[in-house]
């Protein structure tokens, strides 16, 4: 029996050692640029381009998102843990925007509330990094007074 345990011990080292990359969580780190083609906006206008630099160190993440399209020029920064601490940023036009980023399993999920002009919104995110780490997948739904708007978007590392 006592020529068993090593081997026994062995074979659950390599079973351990094989599940640690499973348990590492996706990084979105990189520059990164909406494929207009590939996304679907709802009955919001789509933006002529999009880009978003990120900075991810987990739990810190940073990101500063450039667009330009029907709705104007935007630049947010942003800087949020993904432990499901609330962070404040200035937001659309420099008003504050709450949100909270959590892992959901490989997704990163955020929720945010803040406003556009002078309506409230609040929005729901599910952030996903394709297998080969070249494709970043929002799913997102956008809820306003002017309604529901579910988008996803597709950015394409560079």
């Amino acid at each position: 029996m006592s020529k068993r345990l090593p081997a026994i011990f062995a074979v659950f080292v390599t079973m351990a050692l094989a599940a640690l990359p499973a348990l590492a969580k996706p990084n979105f780190t990189g520059n990164w640029k909406l494929n207009i083609a590939k996304s679907t906006f709802g009955d919001i206008p789509a933006p002529d381009s999009m880009t978003y630099k990120i900075d991810h160190a987990d739990p810190k993440m940073t990101s500063v998102s450039k667009q330009s399209g029907q709705m104007g020029e935007f630049e947010i920064d942003v800087t949020c843990t993904t432990d499901g601490k609330e962070c404040t940023n200035p937001g659309f036009q420099g008003s504050p925007t709450k949100s909270v980023m959590k892992w959901d399993g490989d997704a990163l999920t955020v929720e945010s509330k803040g406003q556009f002009g002078d309506i409230d919104f609040t929005s729901k995110e599910s952030w996903t990094l394709s297998d080969d780490g070249k494709t970043i997948t929002v799913a997102q739904t956008i809820s306003s007074s002017m309604g529901e708007f579910t988008q996803k978007l597709v950015f394409e590392k560079q």
